[in-house]
């Protein structure tokens, strides 16, 4: 037999063998890691309610010191708590995703983590989207507990497509602070470290964006910051659906130094946001599961 007949040369094998298991098993993962993190708030309520705790504050403390500002020479609402409120939510929501790096740190102290990494999962990456998940969950609920609240406090009920488009607002933020704090938590040696980075970075933030006061009380270099921090756009998006201006066909929600959005433009901000970390963070969290 002629050992270099063709016939008998061996050929790589080009059909890809896709397991049609593999979504179906990602999914388990995912829920069985998301249904570690439920347990832990459940055996430790106390993390999920002081981050409710601080907002609250700020809502009642901050709504009665400047209750008698005349905001609505500025803004189109009745009441400077109604102007404070989409600021909380979105300050509630931004605290909480900032946080979620937190358990990545303490699973890799406590050597958890090391366990996740060699253990048989079909992708590493559950052990990222879970957390994105739950922190997404937990955002939604934190979320919905506010404009609760906000009803006892100024008697404003929202219809049930102002409720979701807050919700789907607070979601696109909380996407891009959570992948940002994932990935800030690869990164930082210890827990030490992240929470005085989360200190020097969390009030600084929220002074910056349009929380507390609209973007014409500013003076200009901090109207420019403003107008670049991705808090200010989710709550000029929240404020519009919270006070229904809708009804009053303003061309623009937010008159920026770049220039005047609108709910689209805002939105699109929001999108370019959470787009512009997954390129950037994501990628490097891949890299330190590999």
């Amino acid at each position: 037999m002629n050992l270099y007949d063709s016939s008998i040369i061996l050929k790589p094998k080009f059909s890809l063998n896709i397991n049609k298991n593999n979504i179906s098993k990602r999914f388990q993962e995912t829920l069985a890691l998301n249904k570690r993190f439920i347990i832990q708030t459940i055996r430790r309520p106390i993390t999920f309610f002081t981050g409710m705790i601080q907002p609250i504050l700020w809502l009642i403390l901050f709504g009665a010191l400047f209750r008698n500002i005349p905001v609505q020479l500025f803004v189109r609402t009745h009441s400077y708590t109604q102007f404070l409120i989409p600021g909380i939510i979105v300050f509630t929501v931004f605290s909480g995703s900032l946080n979620s790096g937190l358990t990545i740190i303490f699973d890799r102290e406590f050597g958890f983590f090391n366990r996740l990494l060699v253990a048989p999962l079909i992708s590493k990456s559950s052990i990222i989207t879970s957390s994105m998940i739950f922190m997404l969950i937990i955002s939604i609920l934190q979320a919905i507990v506010v404009i609760i609240l906000s009803f006892f406090i100024e008697a404003r009920m929202l219809s049930i497509y102002q409720i979701l488009m807050i919700i789907f607002i607070v979601s696109l933020l909380a996407i891009g602070i959570t992948a940002i704090s994932l990935s800030l938590a690869f990164i930082i040696p210890g827990h030490i470290e992240f929470l005085a980075l989360i200190l020097v970075f969390n009030l600084p933030l929220l002074f910056s964006s349009t929380a507390l006061a609209p973007l014409s009380f500013m003076p200009l270099w901090l109207q420019i910051i403003s107008s670049l921090n991705p808090l200010s756009f989710a709550i000029e998006g929240i404020r519009y659906f919270y006070l229904d201006l809708s009804n009053n066909n303003i061309p623009y929600i937010m008159d920026t130094i770049w220039g005047k959005l609108n709910l689209q433009n805002l939105l699109y901000c929001l999108l370019f946001f959470d787009l512009s970390v997954y390129i950037v963070n994501i990628r490097l969290i891949v890299k330190k599961l590999k």
